[in-house]
Formats: structure tokens, sequence, C-alpha cells
């Protein structure tokens, strides 16, 4: 199996909080409507892993996605040309981390959060990715 890829989405603990991920154990990932971050979506693969960005309200990493399917059509823009993915749980960080604390983090200097702050769907490097577990306390589980 290919290693995966790491990306960065985002969603505002209001409209779909982790812990909503972590109940129903599914989700599709809709409703990106800008063309970066919706070829970033059409780059994901099952396997690969998200950290989850609460935006807004908390403006913390707070967990672990996995792609669970391949890119397709979204279905809340039928005919459009948009694109969504299936992501479950993998595992909620131990200690949320900031972003605050990615700012203070100079090994996150170039982390996409601050760089590319306005996409709701980035691909992270595994250094950052691994950064980010490590300030989240926070080791993935085994694969089963």
């Amino acid at each position: 199996m290919a290693k995966p890829q790491y990306w960065l989405i985002k969603s505002e603990p209001s409209v779909y909080a982790y812990a909503q991920l972590e109940r129903e154990g599914r989700t599709a990932w809709t409703g990106v409507r800008n063309f970066e971050a919706r070829n970033n979506l059409r780059a994901m693969k099952p396997g690969d892993l998200c950290l989850y960005y609460h935006s807004n309200e908390d403006k913390a990493v707070v967990a672990v996605a996995r792609v669970l399917s391949p890119p397709g059509e979204d279905p809340t823009a039928p005919g459009e040309n948009w694109a969504s993915v299936d992501v479950g749980p993998v595992v909620a960080l131990a200690q949320p981390v900031a972003l605050a604390t990615v700012k203070a983090t100079p090994q996150l200097a170039d982390f996409p959060l601050l760089t590319r702050s306005r996409l709701s769907v980035t691909p992270v490097s595994g250094e950052h990715f691994r950064r980010v577990l490590t300030l989240g306390k926070t080791k993935l589980p085994a694969a089963p």
C-alpha cells in the first residue's frame, strides 16, 4: 500500500465538530467551493490522513481523520464541478493544538494553516503532521 498523504481539513465546530464525526463514524466532506481546495480534495486517496481543524470558534487542530473513499462529485452541488470524499475518525488529540501554538512553533512557520489560511483543504507535509501530533501529545493508533 502506498504511503498516505497528509492533509488539513477545516470545519466550524458548530457546523460539523469532530465529536459528531466520532458519533457518526463517517461523513461526506462536502461544501468546498474554492477551486484550489477542490483540487486538493480530488488529490486525496483512501487511507490518507487529515488533521481536523476547528475553525472560527475553537481555532485548534483537534483530531486526525482518515480519507475513506476516492474523490467523487459533491452531492450538495449536483451537476456542478465540485468534489467530495468520505472521511472517518481516527483519534482525537489528547491536547488540541491551538492556532496560537502553531504560530509560536518555529518548525511550523510554513504550515499551511498559516501560509494558506483561507483554504479549507490543504496538503500537509509529513514533518508538519508529526509535529502537530507531538504538540497534541498524541500517537496514531496501530493500524488494524
